[in-house]
């Protein structure tokens, strides 16, 4: 006979997880939201607020800039993990160690320090425009820092990890063997990869780049530190509402609006990625 499971499926092994997470992200959520928008007045002229401030041309513009940033990042990112992540489901040993240690590493650094690092390497007296005017390819130094070419730069370095690791989980479970029947056949390389090994990654693609546009839309100290007048993003105006304006009732309807568009994304997420289907399961 059989004996009884005490704690049933495992599912109290998960309670501290939950209660923790409650505790220093759900509850804190719900008593700033409370306190900020208490004083607003009645639902209707919450709501009127509300509209007033997501429809106004600051916030709007704000959105525009976030969501093309955002958009041109997770180009950016998926262009260049993508050929990396094949590297390394490809390949074992040594080589496969030194471009992993690249790419892990420096994503446990903290990011303020790899955005001020950027900003030496990109400023006007950077390393990059030092190296560029001695070697005579340019003839005065390139204007990369506070422009949106230093925003998806750095914003780039940061968010590289996650496509990288997320293609990786997905390529790996591709049968290799797959591709050398291919070739068995007669097909050639560029025929056997847009045929049958990409369209195979193309569910770590969705995932990677979903991953990538919600952490990006909600960026603030890269492109704080490395934009422009002109690349003001949401989080960064939420945060001019709070220690400039001290607008605490408009930070948090903004701030509303962006965890809703947040957790909408998230939930696409969640409805075309399925972690067991990406690790080969």
């Amino acid at each position: 006979m059989a004996r009884s499971n005490k704690f049933g499926d495992g599912s109290v092994f998960i309670l501290p997880a939950v209660l923790l997470l409650v505790l220093v992200l759900v509850a804190p959520l719900i008593w700033f939201f409370i306190q900020t928008l208490a004083g607003v007045g009645t639902a209707a002229e919450l709501l009127t607020q509300a509209w007033s401030i997501i429809t106004s041309r600051a916030v709007v513009t704000a959105l525009a800039t976030t969501n093309w940033i955002s958009l041109l990042v997770t180009l950016l990112v998926l262009v260049i993990s993508y050929p990396l992540a094949y590297y390394l489901a490809n390949r074992q040993g040594l080589r496969f160690t030194l471009v992993l240690f690249c790419i892990i590493v420096p994503y446990f650094t903290s990011i303020i320090v790899r955005t001020y690092s950027w900003m030496v390497l990109i400023g006007r007296n950077g390393i990059i425009n030092q190296a560029l005017l001695s070697l005579g390819v340019i003839t005065e130094p390139l204007t990369l820092l506070y422009t949106k070419t230093g925003v998806l730069i750095g914003m780039v370095y940061v968010l590289l990890p996650y496509m990288v690791l997320t293609l990786y989980a997905t390529m790996k479970a591709i049968d290799p063997n797959l591709m050398r029947a291919a070739r068995g056949l007669g097909a050639n390389g560029f025929y056997s990869f847009t045929r049958i090994y990409f369209p195979l990654s193309v569910y770590g693609v969705v995932s990677g780049s979903l991953i990538v546009f919600i952490v990006a839309i909600g960026f603030f100290i890269t492109p704080a530190l490395m934009g422009g007048p002109s690349d003001v993003m949401i989080a960064m105006l939420i945060e001019r509402s709070v220690e400039i304006m001290f607008d605490w009732s408009g930070a948090a309807i903004m701030s509303l609006f962006l965890l809703f568009v947040t957790l909408l994304l998230y939930g696409v997420y969640y409805r075309v990625t399925d972690v067991r289907r990406m690790m080969g399961a």
